[in-house]
């Protein structure tokens, strides 16, 4: 995958984030949800996801002096996040990750794509060999990668973890795995992918910094 030529490519189908939740809104009133597999679960996580989004988007707030300094930055880059309407991930973290382009909307644009319209985007970003959603990249203007992000807050990968190694005896199914999940998203009120992002950002500002002083 060339990523300068796939960035530029006019024949990706992506969303601005507003796009993407009109489109979900038009398929759940109609039944049913992003990709091929048109299954029963499927449609009704698409449902849930709406309500967690348009929830989450109007009731967890990102302030902009939570970044400080780092708002200065001025690098310009494209954000793409790869998902799907049916993931309960990235309903918990797509209107977050908007929020937060928001706050650097001079510089970053953000680009949603769907997962298994686009096999080679999340061929080339796949998590420990799994083809996890949602995952975000940031290029660029040149298509240079930047870093990249997903597909869930660290501790949340860790639950995950956990119950793959003690499902067995713990006698926990995915869909408790679920509830835990979920009941973590809701009580840490995305104060961890916040705290990531920073991260994030402070390590893309200095190596910024550490280039220009270079040159």
């Amino acid at each position: 995958m060339q990523k300068g030529k796939i960035l530029n490519d006019k024949q990706i189908k992506g969303y601005t984030y507003h796009e993407f939740i009109r489109w979900i809104e038009r398929l759940v009133s109609e039944g049913k949800t992003t990709g091929e597999n048109q299954s029963e679960s499927r449609v009704n996580f698409t449902a849930l996801n709406l309500k967690r989004m348009k929830r989450i988007g109007k009731t967890i707030q990102i302030e902009k002096e939570s970044f400080g300094e780092l708002t200065e930055l001025k690098l310009k880059q494209n954000w793409i996040v790869i998902t799907e309407g049916w993931c309960g991930d990235s309903a918990q973290t797509l209107p977050l990750i908007h929020k937060i382009a928001e706050l650097f909307e001079e510089n970053v644009s953000l680009k949603v794509i769907l997962r298994d319209s686009n096999p080679e985007w999340i061929e080339k970003y796949q998590t420990d060999g799994s083809r996890s959603i949602p995952k975000l990249i940031s290029f660029d203007e040149e298509g240079k990668e930047l870093f990249t992000w997903g597909p869930r807050p660290r501790p949340a990968r860790q639950l995950l973890l956990d119950w793959k190694i003690n499902r067995v005896s713990s006698g926990k199914s995915w869909d408790d795995f679920e509830k835990d999940l979920h009941t973590w998203y809701a009580r840490d009120k995305g104060k961890t992918l916040l705290s990531e992002f920073i991260e994030l950002i402070t390590t893309l500002k200095n190596k910024a910094e550490k280039t220009r002083l270079a040159a």
